[in-house]
């Protein structure tokens, strides 16, 4: 199958974090605070960009949404490739509205080259045959370049990061609402697996995920790709069920987008299945947006104000 070298760009752009660069980013409302090079025991030291808005105050509670790719979230002149989801506008906009509850952005820097590593749902991978897991392995990007750099796959180890160190210091040091009900996830491509995944694991701690362009394939090809199998069949057991959760998914038809079409269909069915209702679960279809920042701040409004709203 050949693809575009837009998408190809777009990826490996994802995976450039420049650690020397700790310009703090410039909302347009609200501020943020940097907690730099964030140590952990279970992952590479990373920045954690907390975003407050306006009016934050120590005697109000918020809910806390996490985000990943947290380095793209807000202002586009510190990106790679000049784009920015705009989260801190959107959010802005829809708590003026009284459309959202009151809520603080946690938004988590990616591990640069071990992106792919940290955001590839382990289960699902360990759950595959070895000659299976040295496809996935062996897979290069439609560029020819590494898809995992030769670092193993360390999702838990990440999701670990977040359940156990991050989540923790961030309870204590912002005024938040610590309970399942009002902590949510959200990331796109990778960075949605990742969020799925993490509501799958500790279904206790998270009360839904936002998954923008969920790359389902976890690799750059469809053919002979025994991931997107794996993941189904991991969902159909250990998706949460729809009492406490909200889920959204979404996909455009565009660049790297237009391989996700049929296979959030397949997700859509275990969804179904597990009794799924549309207060508890959104999967949107966007004509025309692509793989990028730019498609998804035109878009975030919604599934932030289903994961938000009142």
């Amino acid at each position: 199958m050949k693809w575009f070298s837009h998408p190809t760009l777009l990826i490996i752009g994802f995976l450039i974090v420049c650690k020397t660069n700790a310009q703090l980013p410039t909302p347009k409302s609200g501020r943020i605070i940097r907690h730099e090079n964030f140590p952990s025991v279970y992952v590479n030291p990373r920045h954690v960009d907390v975003w407050l808005p306006a009016n934050y105050s120590p005697q109000k509670k918020y809910a806390v949404l996490y985000m990943q790719d947290g380095q793209m979230l807000f202002d586009s002149t510190l990106t790679w490739n000049k784009q920015e989801w705009g989260v801190d506008e959107t959010l802005s906009s829809l708590l003026e509205q009284n459309k959202i509850q009151d809520c603080i952005v946690v938004g988590i820097w990616n591990g640069g080259r071990s992106r792919h590593a940290e955001y590839f749902p382990q289960k699902p991978f360990e759950s595959l045959t070895k000659t299976e897991q040295e496809i996935v392995y062996n897979a290069y990007r439609s560029g020819g370049q590494s898809i995992f750099f030769g670092i193993p796959i360390s999702s838990d180890r990440y999701l670990a990061f977040l359940t156990k160190e991050l989540k923790p210091f961030i309870d204590k040091t912002y005024s938040t609402k610590a309970d399942r009900a009002h902590t949510f996830l959200a990331g796109s491509s990778m960075g949605a697996l990742i969020s799925l995944y993490a509501l799958c694991e500790y279904p206790n701690l998270f009360g839904g995920a936002a998954c923008l362009s969920t790359h389902w394939p976890g690799l750059f090809f469809l053919e002979n790709n025994p991931v997107p199998r794996t993941f189904f069949s991991y969902l159909e057991q250990k998706l949460p069920g729809s009492k406490h959760h909200r889920i959204y998914f979404d996909h455009g038809t565009e660049t790297l987008d237009t391989m996700y079409a049929s296979l959030q269909k397949s997700v859509d069915s275990v969804i179904l299945k597990k009794g799924y209702k549309s207060k508890q679960w959104l999967s949107q279809s966007w004509p025309g947006q692509d793989h990028s920042e730019k498609s998804w701040k035109s878009r975030f409004s919604v599934p932030a104000t289903f994961l938000l709203r009142k």
